[in-house]
């Protein structure tokens, strides 16, 4: 399996829906690259954990993500405005972003590149389908791209 710098990739979720949360965390087992996935269920939570607020303060309980999987329809803090916040901080401006929503709405599209994502990945509906895309999205961001350290 595929580890970076000899680690497992750290991953972030943010995702309210419990089934795709699950969807997620089976595909990326069943993937080749190993991973530690982290969920967040809310943009407000989203942003202590990459901000080491609250309960996720601790470094070793909250490692800082080599990416982050964040959903537009958040609860609390939508994904457009914790994608304004990450990019407006010098410390988590380089973090790999990619948007993973159900939106098809050109306007989020381009609203959320002219924020600094990294990319938009429209949620397949089909199970095998989205199985497929998060294990693709695993091996391009894992196996083919030289990512920032931040």
């Amino acid at each position: 399996m595929t580890q970076i710098n000899g680690r497992p990739a750290v991953i972030l979720l943010a995702e309210d829906d419990p089934g795709d949360q699950e969807l997620t965390r089976r595909a990326l087992e069943e993937g080749k690259i190993r991973n530690e996935l982290h969920i967040v269920k809310d943009g407000e939570e989203a942003l202590d954990y990459l901000f080491r607020r609250g309960k996720y303060a601790s470094p070793t309980t909250s490692p800082r993500p080599d990416l982050l999987l964040l959903d537009l329809n958040l609860p609390k803090i939508d994904g457009h405005q914790v994608l304004q916040c990450l990019r407006a901080d010098e410390s988590l401006r380089r973090l790999a972003i990619v948007i993973l929503t159900t939106s098809q709405h050109e306007e989020d599209i381009i609203h959320t590149y002219d924020l600094g994502a990294n990319s938009y990945i429209t949620k397949p509906m089909e199970l095998q389908r989205f199985m497929q895309v998060i294990q693709e999205l695993e091996a391009y961001w894992f196996q083919i791209v030289s990512l920032s350290p931040y």
